[in-house]
Parts: structure tokens; sequence; C-alpha cells
């Protein structure tokens, strides 16, 4: 299993008052599949995802990743872990705005191990022909597109996504799902996103449901609906 999360728990203390975000939460994913994890505003997913990601700390339970005991690393060790095998993809795009496309994209490669060609994954997002140009010059769908060239540069073992289509339209969002599909393929990257558009939960292969802190329904995808057919 590349993913496995068991019995995870996660609170936040605001003076007297402590909230309880994850209670419990167990979850897997094979290497290569795509998954997704819905729910609506405030149901622990962006939590969850964080915690998967190295971002943020559990209080407890276990999180691994492709043989990595990810609850178990020092701050140090999670840095390289962020670095070398995570790819993250967030519903703003965090691009520098004084730097071209292939620049932005440049300034992960240099700090990755193993990166792809840039060229290679800008053709894969069909960015190609903008490389030199500025975000200012680029749409909202094309932003996201260059932020998702970002995130695959450095060949990540896991692409982790929140909320990636939030911020655009229906049919920019939907040719960065396609988009997603084809990184998966192309390129065998495992990918978990999180939503809280249950249309989605189509494309993945495995779709966890939660709800206050808690996975309240698994669902297993038999047949993957091609992104281009998704409709909400």
């Amino acid at each position: 299993m590349f993913i496995k999360v068991e019995n995870l728990t996660k609170s936040y203390k605001t003076g007297e008052v402590t909230t309880t975000v994850l209670k419990g939460v167990a979850m897997e994913l094979h290497k290569g599949e795509i998954g997704v994890i819905l729910g609506p505003s405030g149901s622990g997913k962006s939590t969850l995802l964080n915690i998967i990601g190295g971002i943020d700390r559990s209080d407890s339970g276990t999180v691994i990743v492709d043989n990595i005991k990810v609850t178990k690393l020092t701050d140090d060790e999670l840095t390289d872990y962020r670095r070398d095998f995570i790819g993250f993809i967030f519903q703003f795009y965090n691009l520098i705005p004084n730097l071209t496309v292939g620049e932005n994209i440049e300034v992960v490669a240099n700090i990755s191990k193993s990166p792809f060609s840039i060229d290679e994954v800008l053709e894969a997002v069909g960015l190609l022909d903008k490389k030199n140009r500025f975000p200012k010059e680029l749409s909202g769908g094309e932003q996201q597109r260059v932020s998702i060239a970002r995130a695959v540069v450095k060949n990540p073992r896991l692409l982790l996504c929140d909320e990636p289509t939030g911020a655009l339209d229906f049919a920019s969002s939907r040719e960065i799902l396609k988009l997603l599909q084809n990184i998966n393929k192309r390129f065998g990257t495992t990918i978990l996103m999180i939503t809280h558009n249950s249309a989605i939960s189509g494309m993945a292969g495995q779709v966890y449901r939660v709800r206050s802190g808690e996975i309240v329904e698994r669902i297993m995808n038999e047949t993957i609906i091609p992104a281009e057919r998704i409709e909400w």
C-alpha cells in the first residue's frame, strides 16, 4: 500500500477551547492511483492532507507514504520529505509574479534530486509556447497549469491537490482535472486530491467521504470517469 493512514487524531487549542479536527481517521491508497477526499469546509480534509504532506503533525496515529513513516520524522526530515517526495497544488497559484513561467518552474527543479525536463513538463500541461510569459499575462486556468507543472517537475512520488479547481470556472476546472488525469497516466504519479465537489469523485479510483473529522464512507470506483465527461 502506497499510503496507509491509521487511527489519526488531531486537535487544536484556542485559549480554553479545544477543537477536535480528526477523530481516528484511517485510509489507504495504492501506488499510481488517484484518490479523492470529499467533504464540506471544516470537515478536516485539509488537515488530513497537510499531515500526509508533512506540513502539519498529528496528535496520534500513523501515516506511512511509500514505506516512510511520516509521523515519526523529525522537523529536518520532514523538510527533506516535502522537498524530495511531495508535490503540492493549492487552490491559489502562489506564482512568483516577477519570474516567467519557465523560471517559476525552474526554481523548484533546481532544488530537486531527480527533476523532469522543464520543457517536457510544460509540454505536458500545454504551455510550452508560454514559457517566457509572466503570470499576469496568463488566465486563471493557465496559472493553475503552471502551478501543476511546478509541482510535477520535481518528479514527486505523491502529488497532493488542495481544491485545485476551487478558484476556476467550470470549463477551466474540467481542463485542470483532465490535465491531472493525464499527469497520472503519463508519469505514473500517485495523486490525492481534496474537494467539496462530489462530481469530481468519479475520476478517482478511491473516494473517502469525510464528515466532522471522521471517514463516513469509502467508495471504490470500478469505472473511472474521464474528466472531460464530468458535469456539475
